[in-house]
């Protein structure tokens, strides 16, 4: 019958931790040691194998979660890639609620829109700017006072929608509407990542 190992501490054990490749000394014990202490040796052993499974079940729990995270984030990157471009679209959607609001409310700089056109045209002499006519009426007073505006030709066109403007240059024109700043937003959404 193999003997109980009993050990008494004086103070509480803190915090118990397991080592990685331990043999518990057995290699390092004289055969005088192994006679003397059968019951010892095979406490060590058990506590060895105890150990050893515990790791191994510790490792395969640690090897199905890591297994369950992996597969989470490519649901998740499947998912994103996959509805990329309908996120895309809500998102313009979005947006182009809420520049239908700014826009019925006046909440916009006509002189933005018109520099911003002006950015992108390909020539600056002989300029034409065609905008909506209550934007035109609205920004009479800083189309005088700002020295990039005044040189330019300005004509009140009920075609072109609020918020909006068409430039003409004799290279050809420059149009800054909201449906193609929007689209060209689309695109770059659907283009990301």
């Amino acid at each position: 019958m193999p003997e109980t190992l009993t050990i008494s501490l004086d103070k509480l054990i803190n915090s118990i931790s397991v080592l990685e490749n331990y043999t518990g000394g057995l290699t390092a014990q004289s055969p005088a040691q192994n006679q003397t202490a059968p019951g010892l040796q095979s406490s060590e052993n058990n506590l060895t194998q105890n150990l050893e499974a515990q790791k191994n079940d510790f490792l395969q729990s640690y090897t199905a979660l890591q297994t369950t995270v992996d597969k989470l984030n490519q649901f998740y990157n499947e998912m994103v890639t996959n509805h990329k471009e309908e996120i895309a679209k809500l998102s313009v959607e979005i947006a182009r609620k809420i520049l239908v609001q700014k826009v019925q409310d006046g909440d916009y700089e006509v002189e933005s829109i018109i520099k911003e056109a002006l950015s992108k045209a390909p020539a600056h002499q002989d300029l034409v700017v065609h905008l909506n006519p209550q934007d035109l009426e609205q920004c009479q007073n800083i189309i005088q006072k700002d020295a990039a505006l005044s040189d330019l030709k300005f004509i009140a066109d009920a075609n072109i929608g609020r918020a909006e403007c068409l430039l003409e240059t004799p290279k050809g024109s420059v149009g800054s509407s909201i449906d193609e700043n929007l689209k060209q937003i689309a695109k770059a959404l659907t283009n990301a990542g």
